[in-house]
């Protein structure tokens, strides 16, 4: 369980996530371990991606190591389509070196990946789902139990903010003031976003 927030505003990209992690009852905050939910990689054509993640704490070592040993060819996150390529080419790894389970449902239309993303780069930002369903977000977008409470906040900021950055920072601050499952400290990343051709 988790808050991550995904930004898009005046040229800036913006990711963020709480750092608490919880077993059941009970939680392991940031003074125990560094509990970052977002990972950077190095992506063809678009450079640094920030990769945040919800679910499992098993799924984030699990997709880090897979994306490393993807070939920099196939880890393309530039576009919709791509990161949807780049995760068909991920899904036979996760389940053939890391055991990822894929069955949810006995009536699933797809095996699933079990987890939920969102990506943030200079081309935009973008939410993975379970069955490899992509989004590409316009403005913003959460992810996590704490998602409601995110959404709320950034919706209510988006006009008054100035970056990407202030409408990410109310997002996870409504999401780890509310939100059971969450906690700071808060992690932000920035990029600028590319300009559209």
């Amino acid at each position: 369980m988790t808050t991550l927030v995904v930004v898009k505003k005046a040229g800036q990209i913006a990711i963020a996530a709480d750092t608490l992690v919880t077993f059941g009852d009970t939680s392991l905050s940031h003074r125990f371990e560094a509990n970052s939910k977002i990972f950077k990689v190095d992506a063809p054509g678009v450079g640094i991606s920030y990769v945040g993640m919800a679910g499992t704490v098993a799924h984030f070592p699990a997709l880090r190591k897979a994306m490393a040993a993807l070939p920099k060819e196939d880890l393309k996150l530039g576009s919709r389509d791509e990161v949807f390529d780049t995760f068909i080419k991920l899904h036979p790894l996760l389940k053939d070196t890391f055991f990822l389970q894929t069955k949810e449902d006995d009536n699933d239309p797809y095996e699933s990946s079990q987890f939920t993303v969102v990506i943030a780069n200079a081309s935009g930002i973008y939410g993975l789902y379970s069955y490899r369903e992509v989004f590409e977000f316009k403005e913003f977008w959460g992810i996590g139990s704490g998602r409601s409470f995110a959404l709320g906040a950034m919706h209510a900021c988006w006009d008054k903010a100035r970056t990407a950055r202030e409408v990410a920072l109310a997002g996870m601050n409504a999401g780890c003031e509310f939100d059971k499952n969450s906690a700071g400290p808060i992690e932000v990343f920035t990029l600028k976003l590319k300009a559209s051709k």
